[in-house]
């Protein structure tokens, strides 16, 4: 436990790399939210009713809080409840609040978690605590508070020294948006974000363990795909189904090539199929220039294996797929990164391996 402790501590600071080269691309688009979530929504499947509380509205916090044994602050404290993490109130008695609330338990995956307990459910704690930071169903502009909290959790945890629990919070805070407030504009959008954040939080974790350098995909450690496919299941042709098209990819790539150019050429077909399949994706441009490096580096290899033929083959299919990238997605970074690939591979310049005559 100590060991997988450890790489779980080192899977949580590659994940803040992760979210710092993410959030940014997320702040461009973020303006669009709210102009496009009525016209995208419009297409969706019906959600799963989620059912409501008898003993009184569901709630969440937007900040750290005691939970006491009785109305009293000078009362023994239960715990400590923190952002995101689920509650109903049952009682109101002036500033306080008596709640159940669910206690900061660990997720696991729904894969491994064990047969005869898939049915067990959490009992959460009672206890009294003042209202503050408290947001209910019926709070005006509920939604838009819990998502404007999940977005600077999620700022922070892309930060070189991210606060604890930050990506985690970010993640309860969204999916309170979606079991609070289904049918808020802001409701796929939330799914998509506390899927993603969930998902490269195992895609961290899951590259720190020696299973990351087997080469077939399906002897590595796999993302939980759950989520992702609700998500293409009740929003599909939406730009969050296509998102979540994109991320299923890295269950099917390789783990460490070992040398084998298969690899990086079935990698690229996988690509290709992708923005094919998804031309209208905020995320076909990099698809594309994503396969077209893989076969890039894939002629690398095979000239390095003395393999010429193989070589100058896979180079010309990177060529087309940059030609196309740059003719369909011309304004996009990845078009100038397909041109920069371009000249290297017309220059000699290996894009893969060492280029040090």
């Amino acid at each position: 436990m100590a060991i997988r402790t450890f790489w779980r501590m080192l899977a949580a600071r590659r994940f803040a790399v992760v979210l710092r080269l993410t959030f940014t691309m997320r702040n461009r688009v973020g303006f669009l939210i709210l102009l496009c979530c009525a016209v995208a929504t419009q297409g969706q499947g019906r959600m799963p009713q989620i059912q409501v509380p008898k003993n009184g509205p569901r709630a969440t916090l937007v900040r750290e809080a005691n939970l006491y044994v009785q109305a009293d602050e000078s009362s023994d404290r239960v715990s400590i409840i923190t952002p995101g993490r689920e509650m109903v109130i049952v009682e109101r008695s002036g500033k306080w609040l008596r709640v159940f609330a669910n206690v900061d338990v660990p997720e696991s995956r729904q894969s491994d978690a064990p047969t005869l307990e898939q049915d067990q459910e959490v009992v959460p704690l009672s206890g009294w605590m003042v209202d503050k930071g408290v947001i209910d169903v019926n709070t005006p502009h509920g939604d838009q508070i819990l998502f404007g909290e999940a977005v600077s959790e999620e700022d922070a945890a892309s930060e070189s020294h991210p606060p604890p629990g930050a990506a985690q919070a970010a993640r309860l805070l969204y999916r309170r948006v979606v079991e609070m407030f289904p049918k808020s504009a802001l409701t796929p959008d939330a799914m998509w974000r506390a899927a993603d954040i969930r998902w490269q939080i195992q895609k961290a974790d899951a590259a720190t363990l020696p299973s990351a350098h087997e080469k077939e995909n399906y002897l590595r450690e796999q993302m939980d795909e759950n989520e992702m496919k609700n998500i293409e299941k009740y929003f599909p042709h939406t730009k969050w189904a296509d998102y979540a098209a994109f991320d299923l990819i890295d269950n099917k790539l390789c783990g460490d090539w070992q040398g084998s150019e298969k690899c990086p050429e079935k990698e690229a077909e996988i690509y290709v199929k992708y923005a094919d399949e998804y031309g209208d994706s905020p995320r076909a441009a990099q698809a594309l220039y994503n396969a077209a490096w893989r076969l890039a580096a894939a002629g690398d290899m095979w000239a390095a294996d003395g393999n010429d033929g193989h070589s100058k083959e896979d180079r010309g299919h990177a060529t087309d797929l940059a030609g196309r990238l740059e003719a369909k997605y011309p304004e996009s970074v990845y078009a100038a990164r397909a041109a920069d690939l371009v000249y290297k591979m017309q220059s000699g310049i290996p894009v893969y391996g060492s280029d040090r005559e």
